[in-house]
């Protein structure tokens, strides 16, 4: 309880009582990957049912879909540089006019800011700094879960052992390159994959280490691994509430007030008020159109829910844009078209001018 008391002391200091949210439109681009983590349902192999890349018109359709529901994020989230190993995604993507997954990826988020409004966040995996350049010039914000700083994962019989894309340097790299560029990044890590407690805290000072120097981490999200019965890690062991709870409080005495601190509520289901009591101050993003894609079996709480359970509990629920007010306020952090976007749907303080609270 003192844990958790000191997280929430340092949350008010430095975010006092407002909870955010985005409320945001779910864009699986492809669900192809070169990557097979043991506790990933999201990637498919050419063939699976489920196996797809998007074409434009469809990411175009969803993302309207998304802007007549009150969405102002249109989240990309996809499998890491199918291109690699499967010739199915490189003949799609030459149809396209396409080499990388991560440029068709950046043409999307262009067409889908032209032509909806909505704010894309891409979450595409490991990208190099001409994809980070080239994303810049349409995204608010983009992100990257470290998940973990250490290679031991990576071990035959660990999650990541399949999984190339999911070596710590590659993906620290990333992380840094976007500093470099001064992107609002958001990243994170997964607990109960089979890490030790300590590898969480040195993947937490490892975030930390990164932002002190470039100032640009935005929100850091503790996620936790939630078993589904078709993956390899179907038996392995959820962690706990308590579990949870402890490490949200120990990111937030890491990463200090300041710092956005996440939780995503519906992989708590209805125990997920409880997530309040540890430190966030934002609930991520919450989709009144699109399910969760990474994680189907647990459903979004209903905003109308979210607003009840944050505000009993004396705190002010606010929807946020897909970049947080203090980084949409800072100079080089966006592109002249982002900004311009932004300006116009925002008021001062950097939220959109709608609260954005109707129930889904």
């Amino acid at each position: 309880m003192d844990l958790l008391n000191a997280a929430t002391e340092i949350r008010a200091r430095g975010k006092g009582t407002v909870i955010t949210f985005s409320k945001k439109v779910f864009i699986p681009l492809t669900t192809l990957c070169r990557n097979y983590c043991s506790y990933c349902t999201f990637r498919k192999d050419p063939g699976q049912p489920g196996a797809h890349f998007m074409t434009p018109d469809e990411v175009l359709a969803l993302a309207e879909q998304g802007r007549r529901a009150g969405c102002k994020e249109a989240l990309f989230s996809l499998g890491d540089q199918p291109e690699r190993i499967f010739p199915e995604a490189r003949e799609f993507l030459r149809k396209q006019g396409f080499a990388r997954t991560l440029d068709y990826l950046a043409a999307m988020s262009e067409l889908v800011l032209e032509k909806t409004g909505l704010l894309p966040h891409s979450n595409p995996g490991v990208m190099d700094r001409p994809a980070l350049e080239r994303l810049k010039d349409s995204n608010a914000s983009v992100g990257l879960m470290l998940e973990n700083v250490s290679p031991r994962l990576m071990r035959d019989g660990l999650p990541h052992a399949n999984a190339p894309d999911k070596v710590p340097a590659l993906r620290l790299r990333t992380m840094e390159e976007a500093g470099k560029l001064s992107i609002a990044f958001t990243t994170g890590i997964l607990i109960g994959i089979g890490e030790t407690m300590e590898e969480r805290m040195v993947s937490l000072f490892a975030i930390r280490t990164l932002h002190e120097k470039y100032g640009h981490i935005q929100e850091v999200i503790i996620q936790n691994f939630r078993a589904k019965p078709e993956i390899p890690m179907a038996t392995h062991p959820e962690p706990s509430l308590e579990d949870m709870l402890r490490t949200i409080a120990l990111a937030r005495l890491i990463l200090g007030p300041q710092v956005n601190l996440q939780a995503p509520p519906n992989l708590s289901y209805n125990e997920f008020p409880r997530l309040l009591d540890a430190g966030i101050n934002d609930w991520g993003g919450i989709s009144p159109v699109t399910r969760d894609f990474i994680n189907p079996e647990a459903a979004w709480p209903q905003i109308s829910r979210l607003q009840s359970e944050t505000e009993s509990r004396g705190f002010t629920l606010r929807e946020r844009l897909a970049i947080y007010p203090e980084f949409a306020g800072r100079e080089g952090f966006l592109s002249p078209c982002v900004r311009s976007r932004i300006e116009a749907i925002s008021d001062a303080g950097g939220y959109p001018r709608s609260d954005g609270l109707a129930g889904i």
